[in-house]
């Protein structure tokens, strides 16, 4: 959704802050990276879910059964697919492993804001310092990580050689399994032997990183160029993809002087004009972006998400019903995509015409079928409903939104405010006695 976001803080005494990214093309591109290895690994795809955490630092992790959190900062330094697709390949295998099962807290049932409220708590998520609010699930980016602060890093997982050693071997297999190669895993576990960490399993909170033993990275190294794939390359198109994410991901949350640094004016490339577009619309120089987003189409008019970006910015610019016609095309271009149609509902719900209000409800829950978990889409449902004076509606959208977020106490409370206007036993007044009776482990 354009680089949405939404916050987690832990409620310690050194309380952090970090955020989700939630944006249609990013998370295409890792579904696209991640479902072969995990078909590979037999550990049923429906199951797994990755996250991107708004934080620059290279980092990824398992907690919580089957959820993957991956670092913005992973795909931002990964120069290739096939070094993001390494790290994939390597959390799965913790997964396969079940390495999980020596939890120190059950957090299985949690939601997934919860459960990185709850590491951030700890002390355990290495997280550069992201603002943004809770409620601003359409802000693209704004305040998002402006500088290189850091926060103290602290290993999620504790350093097991024979589990970590064990998943390096399941990489292996899984990329010789789906024919791709190992190169760009050990290109990038061998450059966090010297720099960064990966996290693997939870076991003490307030265990510090540990490097990479050379050893391992040697072991690895020998696995890696036994196969008769490791000078195999990524395809043209998967490259492409990965350099206008990495772009994306650059535009949005670098501060703009470094994005026109890092993508300079003399670069002619469609993810360097994507980056430069992206930061004139975080600067408010709309007339360049709309210029620079229509540039980009013309250049390649069957890209979703560079008509999502003329929606984005003509929304945020108050052009709410010139943002509804590329917004519509964005969503014809990838049609499964439910947050670019909750993108969509808001914008109709944004021109205040009483005649496109039930088409943004329509559109907003329509895609948040497919994304059940995306709290500031529920939100924008929830002022959609109080405008049309669906007040019951209203409340049970903003208690969903509280739930996915992990407040849920605030959720418990909007719920028995819906119960109160919802019919007994209808799906609604029912779906708001599962909030009010949820008891996380």
């Amino acid at each position: 959704m354009a680089i949405a976001t939404a916050a987690a803080s832990s409620t310690t005494a050194n309380a952090q802050r970090v955020s989700f990214i939630r944006d249609a093309e990013i998370e295409g591109l890792l579904r696209d990276y991640a479902v072969p290895i995990i078909r590979a690994a037999g550990v049923g795809e429906s199951a797994v879910r990755i996250y991107i955490i708004g934080s620059p630092q290279f980092n990824a992790f398992v907690a919580s059964g089957r959820r993957i959190f991956i670092n913005a900062g992973v795909l931002m330094q990964a120069k290739t697919p096939n070094e993001v697709i390494g790290v994939i390949a390597h959390e799965t295998g913790h997964i396969a492993g079940g390495h999980l099962a020596r939890q120190r807290l059950e957090l299985q049932n949690a939601q997934a804001m919860a459960i990185l409220a709850t590491l951030l708590g700890a002390g355990a998520v290495a997280a550069g310092a992201v603002a943004g609010s809770a409620g601003d699930g359409a802000a693209a980016g704004q305040a998002i990580m402006m500088g290189g602060q850091s926060m103290v890093e602290r290993s999620l997982l504790a350093y097991q050689r024979t589990e970590e050693q064990a998943a390096d071997r399941a990489a292996v297999t899984y990329l010789n399994a789906t024919g791709q190669s190992a190169r760009g895993m050990l290109a990038t576990f061998a450059a966090l032997a010297d720099q960064a960490f990966l996290t693997t399993k939870y076991a003490d909170p307030y265990a510090q990183s540990h490097p990479m033993p050379r050893e391992r990275i040697a072991a690895l190294e020998n696995l890696a160029r036994q196969s008769k794939y490791f000078d195999k390359t990524d395809p043209p198109e998967l490259q492409f993809r990965h350099d206008l994410a990495r772009a994306k991901l650059y535009g949005h949350l670098d501060h703009p002087s470094s994005v026109m640094r890092r993508y300079p004016p003399s670069d002619s490339s469609l993810p360097a004009r994507y980056a430069r577009t992206i930061a004139q619309m975080r600067s408010g120089d709309y007339r360049n972006a709309l210029a620079g987003a229509e540039a980009l189409i013309a250049a390649l008019p069957n890209h979703a998400y560079f008509w999502e970006l003329k929606g984005d910015l003509l929304l945020k610019s108050g052009r709410a019903r010139e943002a509804v016609a590329p917004l519509q095309k964005a969503v014809s271009l990838d049609p499964k995509s439910g947050l670019l149609k909750v993108l969509l509902g808001e914008a109709l719900m944004a021109t205040d015409d009483p005649k496109l209000l039930d088409q943004a409800i329509n559109l907003m829950s329509q895609g948040l079928q497919s994304e059940t978990e995306f709290g500031g889409g529920y939100r924008r449902l929830a002022i959609a409903y109080g405008k049309a004076g669906r007040v019951a509606e209203a409340e049970l959208a903003t208690a969903q939104g509280y739930f996915n977020d992990g407040d849920y106490e605030m959720a418990k409370r909007f719920a028995q405010r819906a119960q109160q206007g919802l019919k007994t036993g209808s799906p609604g007044w029912l779906r708001a006695d599962d909030i009010i009776r949820f008891r996380p482990q």
